[in-house]
């Protein structure tokens, strides 16, 4: 492409649109499975067919795109496995509003016809959340997309099912599961929502046959009583080490249950008895299974009372719920009601309370699975970063339940399993069979439910290289890299993935998980809809470009530490992006044509110095993006970059590059300009891609896209710490003469006169040598070094390791004037910081104000206490000048 000069000012919308056009069309993105490289492999946690872009993806989309950009650069063939989720539940929920608004409902359409119009719906709105993430950078390899409905997913979840049917791991099985009453459809642990709700524990009586007395029970679910099979005790309960009865009568229902004892029940709650409805929820039912109890099922699928609630059937739940306590308390049987808050279930989508209930569902035996999965995890060979969600892991796996894989929904896999009519034979096949092979009946009918969502997702990473079938693809990038993954889908995906892969694989899926955090508010909040502090990501692309928005994200993403976001934050990263552009547009003014070389003999200290510190800071930011240590490589470039290249090596060679002489000197400090910015540059593109690609074209000397360019190593003369060290010396005298202009209040313009006072003779041969790099940078119009110079009258005093620098403010500062404004200044400080702590040290302000307030009022304590020090250490610096 033609080398086009830098536009004035940055526009992030035009060069984003035109660089990803590119990108994709020059096929950047795509990764060779018959590479000779080494293979690094990603797959994307699919999103949600029906998703939009929101923080939780953006952060893990910035993350992996930062991974496979940085990878690019150090050579490997990177594959970044793109695709989407189908999302059972909620995609059926969109089409079914959607036919709704149109009059109709997927049972006046059918089956057949239901699944066409989701088809239809997906085909028309199921890429916005792909072409958002294109927005955001990501560089997929969009060419090999998958949809975990697609034809071959499709092949391999029928796989999948059978073997595992065939090894006796899947099952059919009556079993507590979560319920949604208004989707009709049990639901996963991760897609039921837990909401704090104010509601009561009601004690009630349950009194033995002979009437001598009762036993007392608490619960939050009244209407699930009618449903008890037992009542529950520990077996080492001393009140009731001389209870003799061995039956109560159930309330309301009037039939008798019997006593037992389990060490399930908690001695140190309540009273230590535990009604028992086997039926209605998970706990009971494993009493219930050790006990051999009958499970009653008082509560429907649509959420109201069964026959077997005798009296109360046909009621809703909760109606059903207002209804027993009233008539406990009619009959003397509500001992008491105690206010209590607790944690409920709701489904994800509709936002119905969850009814655990019994039913019969397809099950999957996952302990088996998960013993490979936790001996992976405990060998080392798939690593989980940061480390303290191993313990997690391990927990949750150790203690895991069998998986209910089945949906009563018509979106999805459905299940490949025929019922004979004729004699009740189950087959379980890939294909849909003729005949029954028992009694030769065609008369064969599939299980209508089709496969949680998890289930293909769970073969993710090999069914989206092309398994069963033993690709090139699935060789070359199988088992992949790394899982970017959220701590919340730790269990529900990435350890099934592990089951998964290790037993239809024999390998690990990835090595590597890296579990990120959440993305707040900026006040430490959780983001949601409802509180109204929900940032939209696309709206802060189109504010401040995509290059600010994914610095902020890398930047913040610190290991275990959630990242609080805010607009402020994003305009202070597009701040950066800018001083980049201007210092690109300067160098650009003074570079004509590439470098090859470096001519060491004549490069300065200033030369030796940045090329030094280019080489540590490539080899630091390798080692944080190795660790995943975003934040850390983030701040890492943002140093380099702003305050050393920028302010102080640009800086530093100006009088250099304005010499129209033509020296030596010059033409090594343009060499060095021109390798140090075009390797900064090769730094910052995983971060900043889009602003990186638009310099590197008109940067002469490259070739092509920066994405094929290579990662800085040991660039000659390589590290220096003796120039590091010098210049160190240099920019501390520097910075020590601009603090004292700063809080003398002296002009910029105005020139000053500097002595040394070297502590020892490397230190005043360094500041001699640079004499003129020092009175350039801190505007002097002289600098003297000599051992024997004595404080003079005065001067502001400035110490450096190995010296000590006067600066000479006689007939520059008027010192009675400027004591005179100082102590105003600090007058007026301790009037406010007065009225803070008197505001500070109010108890009612400090519990009725909320937080942020409170906070909000100590940070500004704060910043004008250190204000207030700052102006009284100048005063006195004044005062002793003075004297």
């Amino acid at each position: 492409m033609s080398r086009e000069p830098l536009d004035k000012s940055y526009s992030p919308e035009d060069v984003e649109k035109r660089w990803y056009a590119y990108w994709e069309q020059e096929k950047l993105f795509a990764a060779d499975e018959n590479t000779t490289k080494k293979p690094y492999s990603i797959v994307i946690p699919p999103p949600n067919v029906t998703g939009v872009l929101h923080m939780g993806h953006a952060l893990n989309n910035t993350m992996q795109d930062i991974m496979c950009r940085y990878r690019r650069l150090k050579g490997d063939s990177v594959l970044w496995m793109p695709g989407t989720d189908h999302a059972g539940i909620a995609t059926q929920n969109v089409v079914e509003k959607k036919l709704a608004a149109e009059g109709t409902d997927r049972h006046q359409l059918g089956r057949e016809k239901f699944i066409e119009a989701v088809w239809d719906w997906r085909k028309e709105y199921g890429s916005a959340i792909i072409n958002q993430l294109k927005r955001l950078g990501a560089s997929c390899d969009w060419d090999r997309e998958r949809f975990t409905m697609d034809e071959g997913l499709s092949r391999a979840v029928r796989k999948v099912f059978v073997q595992l049917y065939d090894e006796g791991l899947i099952y059919q099985g009556n079993y507590i599961i979560n319920w949604c009453c208004r989707c009709h459809t049990a639901l996963s642990d991760l897609e039921v929502e837990h909401e704090d709700l104010d509601g009561h524990f009601y004690h009630i009586r349950y009194p033995f046959p002979d009437g001598s007395g009762s036993v007392v029970v608490a619960t939050t679910r009244p209407e699930t009583m009618l449903g008890d099979t037992a009542v529950a005790i520990h077996p080492e309960d001393e009140r009731y080490a001389d209870l003799s009865a061995t039956r109560v009568v159930l309330p309301l229902m009037d039939r008798e249950i019997p006593i037992i004892r389990d060490t399930y029940v908690d001695l140190s709650t309540g009273t230590g008895a535990l009604k028992v409805t086997p039926a209605h929820d998970p706990n009971d039912f494993d009493i219930g299974t050790r006990h051999g109890l009958p499970s009653v099922k008082v509560i429907a699928d649509d959420g109201t009372m069964t026959d077997d609630a005798g009296r109360f059937k046909g009621m809703d739940r909760f109606a059903c719920r207002k209804a027993v306590v009233a008539a406990l308390e009619a009959d003397g049987l509500l001992e008491r009601v105690e206010a209590h808050r607790h944690s409920v279930g709701h489904c994800y989508r509709c936002k119905t309370i969850v009814e655990p209930n019994l039913s019969r569902q397809w099950f999957i035996k996952t302990k088996p699975l998960a013993a490979k999965a936790i001996e992976a995890v405990e060998t080392g060979k798939t690593r989980i970063v940061p480390e303290s969600w191993t313990k997690t892991y391990y927990e949750w796996m150790n203690n895991i339940r069998d998986w209910c894989i089945s949906r009563q929904i018509w979106w999805g896999h459905q299940i490949p399993a025929w019922t004979c009519q004729g004699c009740r034979r189950m087959i379980v096949a890939m294909d849909a069979p003729d005949v029954c092979p028992d009694c030769g009946s065609s008369d064969l009918v599939q299980e209508t439910d089709v496969l949680d969502t998890w289930f293909s997702s769970a073969l993710w990473p090999f069914s989206t290289m092309g398994w069963p079938d033993r690709t090139r693809l699935l060789e070359t990038y199988y088992p992949t890299s790394v899982l970017v993954t959220g701590f919340d889908i730790l269990f529900f995906w990435v350890a099934r993935m592990m089951m998964m892969g290790i037993h239809f694989m024999k390998e690990i899926p990835f090595t590597d998980v890296y579990v990120h955090a959440l993305v707040r508010d900026e006040e430490g909040k959780k983001m949601s809809k409802s509180t109204g502090n929900v940032i939209d990501p696309l709206n802060v692309i189109d504010k401040y470009g995509t290059d600010a928005f994914r610095f902020t994200l890398a930047a913040f993403a610190a290991q275990g530490r959630d990242v609080k976001m805010s607009e402020k934050r994003v305009e202070g990263y597009r701040h950066f992006i800018n001083k980049l552009w201007n210092a690109a547009r300067f160098s650009l003014m003074h570079l004509e044509a590439g470098f090859e070389a470096i001519d060491e003999k004549h490069i300065s200290l200033q030369d030796r110095w940045i090329l030094s510190r280019l080489n540590r800071v490539a080899r630091q930011t390798e080692a944080a993006l190795d660790a995943y240590k975003f934040n850390e490589a983030a701040s890492a470039v943002y140093q380099f970059v702003w305050h050393e290249l920028c302010d102080w090596y640009l800086e530093a060679i100006k009088p250099t590059l304005y010499d129209k002489a033509g020296t030596r000197e010059k033409a090594a400090s343009l060499s060095v300009l021109w390798h140090v910015f075009k390797e900064a540059l090769i730094l910052l593109h995983p971060f900043a891609p889009f602003v990186t690609e638009e310099i590197w074209q008109s940067f002469p000397g490259t070739e092509g896209s920066i994405m094929k360019a290579a990662w800085p190593d040991h660039i000659r003369p390589g590290d220096d710490p003796a120039s590091e060290t010098q210049m160190e010396t240099v920019m501390a005298v520097i910075t020590g003469i601009r603090n004292v202009r700063g809080e003398m209040n002296i002009s910029p313009s105005t020139a000053l006169t500097v002595a040394v006072h070297p502590e020892d003779t490397e230190t005043g041969q360094v500041i001699e040598e640079n004499r003129e790099l020092i009175e350039n940078l801190a505007r002097l119009n002289g600098i003297s070094v000599d051992a024997a110079i004595q404080r003079p009258r005065a001067a502001a005093t400035v110490l450096v390791d190995g010296a000590v620098i006067y600066v000479l403010l006689e007939g520059i500062i008027d010192f009675a004037r400027e004591q005179a404004r100082l102590e105003k200044e600090i007058a007026k400080l301790t009037k406010e910081l007065s009225g803070m702590n008197k505001k500070l040290g109010n108890e009612d302000f400090l519990k009725k104000a909320p937080a942020e307030v409170v906070e909000g009022v100590r940070e500004k304590h704060a910043a004008k206490l250190e204000k207030q020090h700052a102006l009284e250490a100048t005063l006195a610096r004044i005062t002793s000048m003075m004297e």
